[in-house]
């Protein structure tokens, strides 16, 4: 009994050494749940989940990333910056961060979103311009420029704004992927995109990701109703997607 419940919290709060459709469901519900306590808590501090708002948050999953390729490189060596429990340590620092710019606006009359801004723009600069020194895969920046380059498309579309950037987003991020995988000899770890990466091709999984996460977006504005809810949803996308995009696209910058 002792030894199935310690598999199960390590199931639960560890990382794992592969990605399985398991654990894959686990984190799924994991960040489903945190999520959603993430929004009764905006909600509770009268938080208006708006451009501002996700501007403002935007270096906090730069800094997640950030910390993640630090970890690859060994220069950070912590379960708290791993999956799942990189997110509980971002998400932590981003909650303290955005009380106290609460705490600040309330006695200085500054816009909590400017300072919740630099708070986390300060430490991401830092860490990114150290990892900007051991960048010299420029041929894969170049190639994931080119196959992104048609996604700009996107800006003529009479789509909302926050519709085409969450879109263009996964689509950086598979392209990132399929460029890993197709000239630098990666391999995806991700349940579904592996099994779909090796039905198919490496660039199948560009189209099939941009249909999906179109799909959502089609579906959200149609049957959504409450527009606070629809915008988190969509921050919650965008930043999955943004976060595994950074980390990916810097590692094969580096070549780790």
């Amino acid at each position: 009994m002792f030894s199935y419940l310690k598999n199960l919290l390590s199931l639960l709060f560890l990382p794992q050494p592969s990605y399985t459709f398991l654990n894959t469901f686990v984190y799924a519900v994991e960040f489903l749940l945190a999520s959603y306590l993430f929004f009764l808590f905006l909600k509770k501090l009268k938080i208006k989940i708006d451009a501002k708002f996700a501007t403002s948050i935007s270096p906090f999953i730069l800094l997640g990333s950030c910390l993640r390729v630090l970890e690859d490189l060994n220069l950070l060596n912590s379960i708290f910056f791993v999956t799942p429990l990189i997110y509980l340590t971002i998400g932590s620092f981003l909650i303290l961060a955005l009380i106290l710019s609460l705490q600040f606006q309330k006695k200085f009359e500054t816009p909590y979103f400017k300072l919740l801004f630099f708070s986390g723009f300060l430490p991401s600069a830092l860490i990114l311009s150290s990892l900007f020194s051991k960048i010299s895969n420029f041929y894969a920046a170049f190639l994931t420029l080119i196959f992104s380059a048609p996604w700009l498309v996107l800006k003529f579309f009479k789509w909302s704004e926050e519709n085409k950037f969450v879109l263009f987003i996964h689509t950086f991020d598979a392209t990132v992927t399929f460029v890993g995988i197709n000239y630098f000899g990666y391999k995806e770890m991700h349940v579904l995109p592996k099994l779909l990466i090796s039905s198919f091709s490496p660039i199948s999984f560009i189209f099939f990701k941009a249909l999906t996460v179109f799909s959502i977006l089609m579906i959200l504005d149609k049957f959504s109703k409450e527009k606070e809810m629809r915008n988190f949803i969509k921050l919650m996308i965008g930043m999955l997607g943004a976060s595994t995009a950074i980390r990916d696209f810097l590692r094969v910058l580096i070549l780790i």
